[in-house]
């Protein structure tokens, strides 16, 4: 785990993951920071036998592996920068809690909504409850996907800000008498 600051973007399928992980890219891009990636597998069910069960895990690592690298192919390709997969097995929620806690780097979690329907997702959805995604304050900018490539980025990159105006001059120092 390094020095720099880093964003964290979490790897799913879904049809919203491409905006969070522009926006992320352009973000870590624009501040010189890290970007990490990271993908959750979930357990899936115990087969009968443990051999059947440990290839089903050894499958999904590698779809895993496979997801995160096409990946980071794409922010590379769109925004420059190197992505830093982090492949976790667990529940989506207890894993991004823990990383989070480890990895003091971390500055920013960045999430896509997803559109239509009622619910936004379930990660968002973990925002509105007292406890939140961690047990340390970190900032999450939610990401409509409705917005363009366009959109993402500008959002991205820092705004310019007009200088201060100077002060006016100090009133005269009355006379010496």
């Amino acid at each position: 785990m390094s020095e720099l600051n880093a964003c964290l973007v979490i790897a799913d399928e879904s049809k919203e993951f491409p905006a969070a992980l522009t926006y992320a890219g352009q973000l870590a891009k624009v501040n010189g920071w890290r970007l990490v990636m990271l993908r959750v597998i979930e357990p899936s069910d115990p087969a009968p036998w443990a051999s059947i069960t440990e290839e089903m895990r050894r499958q999904a690592l590698d779809a895993a592996e496979s997801l995160t690298q096409r990946f980071a192919a794409e922010v590379w390709a769109e925004c420059g920068v190197t992505a830093e997969p982090v492949l976790r097995e667990g529940s989506a929620k207890q894993e991004l809690k823990k990383l989070i806690d480890e990895d003091l780097s971390l500055k920013l979690v960045v999430l896509a909504s997803a559109h239509g329907g009622s619910n936004p997702g379930p990660l968002v959805q973990s925002l509105a409850k007292p406890q939140g995604l961690s047990t340390r304050h970190i900032p999450v900018m939610v990401i409509p996907a409705t917005l363009s490539r366009e959109e993402i980025r500008a959002l991205a990159i820092p705004m310019p800000v007009a200088p201060p105006e100077p002060d006016p001059e100090p009133p005269a120092a009355p006379p010496a008498a």
